[in-house]
C-alpha cells in the first residue's frame, strides 16, 4: 500500500476538490493508496474555507493535524512568518512524528517549507503553470500569462525542494488559451496594461476567470495521475531527485478524463 501525507491550507473549493478526487479513487479501489494524515496550517474557526476543508477530512475518517501558522507567528511577535518558519516546521514535524508516508502531497499549501521539512519527507508540489512558465501563486501566474499575451497555459507537479517553484518536474499538462472560446475574451482587453485591467476588473476579468477555470479542471486529474505513476513505479524518484528524469506529459490521460466526465 502506498502511503500518502497531505498538506493543505484548505482555503477554498479547489483544495477540497483535490482531496475529494484522490480519496474517492482510493475508496473506489482504483488507486492502491491510503492517506495517512492531513496537515492544515489553519485551525477551527479561522476561515470558512478551511473549516469546510476540515469537515471533509473528518468525514473520511482521516486523521487531521492542524496548527495555525497565523497564531504561531502572532504569539511569537514575529514581524513576518519568515522569522518563525523553521520553528513552525519543527513543531509540525513533532506533531507528525508517528506518521511515515511514502510521499507527501502539497495541494493548496500556502507556506514555503524549511530545509528540515524537505529532508524529512519526500514531497510533491502542484504548481499552476507549465514547465518554464511563470512562478508564484495561481493569481500571479494568470496575470503574467495575460501580460505576456500567452497562447498556452498548464500545470505541473514538482518534487519539492528549497528552491520553491523550481524543483525537478515530475509531470505536467498544457492547454491552449487561444481559439474560438478564448479569442473574444482577449479582444475585450484592447491595449490596456495588466495594471489597468487589475484596477478595472481584478479577478472578475472574464479572461482571467476562464484561464483559471480551465486550469482547475486539469489540476485534480494531474495530481491523481502523478500519484498513480509514482505509486506503481512508473516514475523513478531517484532520477527525479537527480534531475535525470524526463517529465511525463499527461495531456492524453487528462483530456480523456475530462471528455468522459
Amino acid at each position: 500500500m502506498f502511503e500518502l501525507g497531505w498538506f493543505s491550507t484548505g482555503r477554498g473549493e479547489g483544495s477540497r476538490n483535490l482531496l475529494r478526487l484522490v480519496q474517492e479513487q482510493i475508496t473506489g479501489g482504483s488507486l492502491p493508496a491510503r492517506i495517512q494524515f492531513v496537515f492544515c496550517n489553519r485551525e477551527q474557526g479561522e476561515a470558512e474555507g478551511s473549516d469546510q476543508f476540515a469537515a471533509l477530512v473528518h468525514s473520511y475518517g482521516i486523521p487531521l493535524v492542524a496548527l495555525s501558522s497565523h497564531r504561531f507567528r502572532r504569539e511569537r511577535n514575529a514581524r513576518s512568518f519568515n522569522h518563525v518558519r523553521e520553528e513552525f516546521d519543527q513543531e509540525v514535524l513533532t506533531r507528525l512524528a508517528d506518521f511515515s508516508p511514502n510521499m507527501v502531497v502539497l495541494a493548496g499549501y500556502m507556506l514555503f517549507t524549511a530545509a528540515e521539512m524537505c529532508q524529512r519527507f519526500n514531497m510533491i508540489n502542484l504548481h499552476p503553470a507549465k514547465p518554464g512558465g511563470p512562478v508564484g501563486t495561481w493569481q500571479q501566474v494568470i496575470w503574467e500569462l495575460i501580460g505576456q499575451r500567452a497562447e498556452e497555459a498548464g500545470a505541473q507537479i514538482q518534487y519539492a525542494t528549497m528552491d520553491w517553484d523550481q524543483g525537478p518536474v515530475i509531470s505536467y499538462c498544457t492547454f491552449p488559451i487561444t481559439g474560438p472560446e478564448f479569442d473574444p475574451l482577449w479582444g475585450e482587453l484592447g491595449n490596456r496594461s495588466v495594471d489597468e485591467l487589475k484596477a478595472a476588473h481584478w479577478e472578475d476579468l472574464p479572461l482571467f476567470q476562464r484561464i483559471r477555470a480551465e486550469g482547475v479542471k486539469r489540476e485534480g486529474p494531474l495530481v491523481l495521475e502523478t500519484i498513480r505513476a509514482i505509486a506503481d513505479g512508473s516514475v523513478d524518484m531517484a532520477k527525479v531527485e537527480a534531475r535525470a528524469f524526463a517529465a511525463l506529459c499527461l495531456n492524453g490521460e487528462i483530456e480523456s478524463q475530462l471528455r468522459t466526465g
